[in-house]
């Protein structure tokens, strides 16, 4: 599935004067990602290789529509809680934060006014919260943000996708679907297995607090749930359904941002 032709233009692949052009008009994308260890099984480059094709294949569909210029995805991301298994390249959370504040800008200097960033890492997901937020009130722009599981959350909650899993989990049932749909010469097997676990909660995100425990990563070996689990066949399904609410959202933003 990582054949696709993009038909939205690569800002990498753009000249100044293209930039500059399609600066007026164009959504600007930008996905953000993280390589982190995925547990024995999973490459460490997972986010990235998952969000690289879920906003270049939404951005082609949405393209039809509207013009959208694709930023490089910013492999990288905030991922210190995973370091202790090594395989892991992070910026803590204030780097991140002023990482992602520079790019923002120098996007702006290049003429962009709307811009949506696209995140694939969970570590990454309060951090472009509070990029959008403060970006918006610096400078006249008009910023989105959001994970791709947050928006595809109710479709993939009707394809039972949190039934004995976490969803998206972290080099779990889920993760291992998709990157078995896009890059099966990169999964190791056998694939680890755990006793199948509950039904994640649907409702999570409504969630009261927040929980975070110290050496919980370590106590369940950087793996959140049952890999084996994951099929090539459910991750093909996953991805469409994502793809799917993904160019919608981006058409959305469109719509509201004009």
């Amino acid at each position: 599935m990582n054949d696709y032709v993009s038909s939205a233009p690569l800002f990498h692949e753009l000249t100044r004067d293209d930039v500059r052009a399609a600066s007026k008009d164009a959504l600007l994308l930008l996905p953000v990602a993280a390589v982190e260890q995925h547990g024995p099984h999973l490459p460490t480059g997972t986010d990235w290789i998952i969000v690289e094709y879920v906003a270049r294949a939404a951005a082609a569909a949405a393209a039809q529509h509207t013009p959208i210029v694709v930023a490089p995805t910013l492999p990288f991301g905030s991922s210190d809680h995973h370091l202790p298994f090594g395989g892991t390249l992070s910026f803590n959370t204030a780097v991140y934060y002023q990482l992602l504040v520079d790019i923002v800008t120098s996007l702006h200097v290049d003429g962009f006014r709307r811009m949506f960033i696209l995140n694939g890492h969970g570590g990454n997901h309060d951090v472009i919260q509070l990029v959008a937020r403060d970006m918006a009130l610096r400078h006249p722009l008009q910023i989105g943000a959001a994970s791709y599981w947050n928006i595809a959350w109710d479709r993939l909650i009707a394809l039972n996708a949190h039934h004995g899993q976490h969803l998206p989990g972290h080099a779990g049932g889920f993760e291992t679907a998709l990157m078995l749909a896009l890059r099966p010469e990169l999964v190791r097997l056998p694939l680890p297995s755990r006793v199948q676990m509950q039904d994640d909660d649907p409702l999570r995100a409504a969630a009261p607090f927040r929980l975070e425990t110290h050496g919980f990563w370590q106590a369940i070996d950087g793996y959140s749930d049952n890999p084996a689990q994951g099929t090539a066949e459910r991750g093909r399904v996953y991805l469409a359904a994502i793809v799917d609410a993904v160019t919608h959202a981006f058409l959305e933003f469109d719509k509201m941002t004009r």
